[in-house]
């Protein structure tokens, strides 16, 4: 690194969307600096927690089968998102995911078949081989050869703007600050969803309960400094990825294994031992990000998914074991429950229950009948011991409040005109197309994509 020279570009962040930024803008030609807020051990953001992403495809394609349009794609985004997306943007991230697969491979990522258990994405999305900790990997092997100046251990603290225009930024490491002068700045460095504090001022106390899935390093600093100084924000601030998740995880990140994937193989009840939502609802992929909301909503954000013996063996396991019991008295015992109550909460749910055809990879005929709230698929009696269950706390894997961008990846000013050489990808824009809910997959869809055009973008400004 040399800070006597003006880069043609700088990226802050170093997950998915701030190395396609750097991979893509150094061979354009560019000279690129990326400044890594996390140790070099812990580099990567969230992304080294990640499997996969999410891909439009007509046909078969390499570890993708069958078919997924985008009109399907399309549609299961409104699905989730409840129509709170920005359509352009999100169609053209759609478009763009058919054709990413072959770039990613050119710069080191492989991809294998989807493994038994994974939620039915065979078809939706591309796992990577050694997931996201190999993806993060090969990036960085990549830039480095491709002469990307890095810098770990390097928080940004402050960002200088003048007439929408960025100049120079500073950034701590060490003990001593440094100041960098570059032509365009990328931010790709993450929501806020690390910074309790924030989160407390969207969700009061209730984020006192709430456990972070991924990187530490995501305090929503460059986010704070964009806005304080202009740039238009985008989304709500209670809104976000969330999961739920096993309430023994740390605090920090424990990613994926930490996700409990039985909740649609039983029922989900809270801490006065009473349902609160449907768990057929649909299939998983599509909504196991509306659980940590809905835990979060309930007293103490906790719940518990309980399950029987006939489920075992059928889903996911996470990296805790569940609690296990003979009986439903002595199950609620475990979790501090009250026993009659949760044991007319079953009963209810299994007199509830229509005859069917239980079939976990449809979404079957099996639902209850005058039950509120219901069950629309794949509801069976729970009545063969041991019973089992995994408590459950809102998991935050990143937030959606964020930076507006254009279909250039440029940030929006207050005067909705884009910046002079300011661009954003990942995360900190995430928001411009996921206005609330979640697809399995799509959020390192958004970081490709975008991260990609920010490169391509920003050698474009620096070559005018």
């Amino acid at each position: 690194m040399d800070l006597t020279r003006t880069y043609d570009v700088l990226i802050v962040g170093g997950g998915n969307a701030a190395l396609c930024a750097a991979i893509t803008a150094r061979r354009a030609g560019a000279s690129v600096l990326l400044l890594e807020g996390a140790p070099k051990d812990f580099r990567g953001g969230n992304s080294r927690h990640t499997r996969n992403l999410r891909c439009m495809h007509d046909h078969p394609a390499d570890v993708l089968t069958d078919s997924y349009s985008e009109s399907e794609y399309w549609e299961d985004l409104l699905k989730v998102t409840g129509g709170e997306t920005n359509e352009q943007l999100a169609r053209m991230t759609i478009r763009h995911s058919a054709h990413c697969r072959e770039w990613m491979v050119r710069h080191g990522v492989r991809f294998q078949p989807s493994l038994g258990g994974t939620l039915h994405l065979s078809r939706t999305n591309a796992f990577f081989l050694g997931g996201g900790k190999f993806l993060v990997n090969a990036y960085y092997r990549t830039a480095e050869k491709l002469g990307v100046d890095i810098e770990y251990n390097s928080e940004v603290v402050e960002l200088k703007i003048k007439d929408n225009t960025f100049t120079s930024a500073v950034f701590a490491r060490k003990g001593f600050t440094h100041e960098v002068h570059a032509k365009t700045l990328i931010a790709a460095a993450g929501g806020f969803q690390s910074n309790i504090a924030w989160l407390k001022e969207a969700w009061g106390e209730a984020a006192n309960n709430f456990i972070i899935r991924g990187t530490p390093y995501d305090k929503g600093n460059i986010l704070r400094f964009l806005m304080d100084q202009g740039v238009k924000s985008v989304g709500d601030p209670t809104q976000c990825h969330a999961v739920a998740i096993d309430a023994r995880a740390p605090n920090f990140d424990g990613g994926i294994v930490t996700r409990v994937d039985c909740v649609s193989l039983g029922i989900v009840v809270n801490r006065h031992a009473l349902r609160f939502y449907d768990e057929g609802e649909d299939f998983w992929p599509k909504r196991y990000a509306i659980w940590g909301r809905l835990v979060a909503g309930q007293p103490d954000q906790i719940g518990y998914s309980i399950i029987d013996a006939k489920a075992m063996g059928t889903f996911m396991p996470p990296v805790f074991p569940p609690i296990e019991a003979t009986s439903l008295k002595e199950l609620a015992a475990k979790l501090n429950l009250d026993p009659d109550t949760l044991s007319q909460t079953v009963a209810k749910f299994n007199a509830a229950i229509k005859p069917g055809n239980f079939n976990h990879n449809v979404l079957d005929d099996c639902s209850t009948a005058g039950l509120t709230p219901p069950k629309s698929h794949w509801a069976r009696p729970l009545d063969t011991p041991p019973f089992y269950a995994y408590p459950l706390r809102p998991g935050i894997t990143f937030t959606y409040l964020g930076v507006k961008v254009n279909e250039r990846a440029q940030i929006i000013m207050q005067d909705d005109k884009p910046s002079h050489n300011m661009f954003a990808a990942g995360e900190i824009m995430a928001g411009n197309i996921l206005g609330k809910g979640y697809l399995a997959g799509f959020g390192m869809t958004i970081g490709t994509i975008f991260g990609r055009i920010a490169g391509e973008e920003a050698v474009k400004h620096v070559n005018a």
